[in-house]
């Protein structure tokens, strides 16, 4: 593979992983420790999400509830202010040494707002997806003046790597919108 079309497909999967996490946070009725693991917690005189802070395990024991266990049982309370504050329609409960939350079922209506703003987060990560393929265009024409052959082949293995990427945005979002619409 061209360097080039390895650079592409490095800046692309790079979109895709960052869609894919954006996508994670969409709530879809089911307890999934995405849910909470980018919350932004204050703990030990700073802040930052639960996932990296590694504060707790976050654990999914049926579809309607998560259970976090802090390692440390002092960083509860702070645990359970920082997912109260996000604002996420999540309502912590402390039980002894953990955290219980209940993920309430998504109305009709909710759902559609949910598939709205999934389809939002799909076109972002599309518009992403042609911004790559503008820049590397645009740096592979600079490098490769005057070699029309060479223009030409590279535009189209880059174009061949986008298309892929956005045709596995179209495949993630036929897949959450399942995810979103089943009860």
């Amino acid at each position: 593979m061209d360097p080039v079309a390895s650079q592409t497909n490095t800046k692309l999967q790079k979109v895709l992983d960052v869609l894919k996490d954006d996508l994670a946070t969409l709530r879809t009725g089911k307890a999934a420790p995405a849910l909470v693991e980018n919350i932004v917690v204050s703990a030990y005189g700073g802040s930052a999400k639960l996932k990296v802070m590694e504060l707790a395990t976050i654990a999914a024991i049926d579809n309607q509830t998560l259970v976090i266990t802090p390692f440390d049982v002092s960083v509860m309370q702070d645990l359970q202010k920082g997912i109260e504050a996000a604002s996420a329609g999540l309502n912590p409960v402390v039980d002894s040494t953990l955290i219980r939350i209940s993920i309430p079922p998504l109305s009709l209506e909710r759902r559609q707002e949910l598939i709205k703003a999934m389809k939002h987060k799909l076109e972002n990560g599309k518009v992403m997806v042609r911004q790559v393929r503008h820049e590397m265009i645009e740096d592979m024409k600079k490098d490769y003046d005057g070699r029309e052959d060479d223009i030409k082949r590279l535009e189209k293995e880059i174009q061949k790597l986008v298309d892929d990427s956005i045709e596995t945005i179209e495949e993630w979002g036929r897949l959450k919108e399942q995810e979103l619409l089943q009860i």
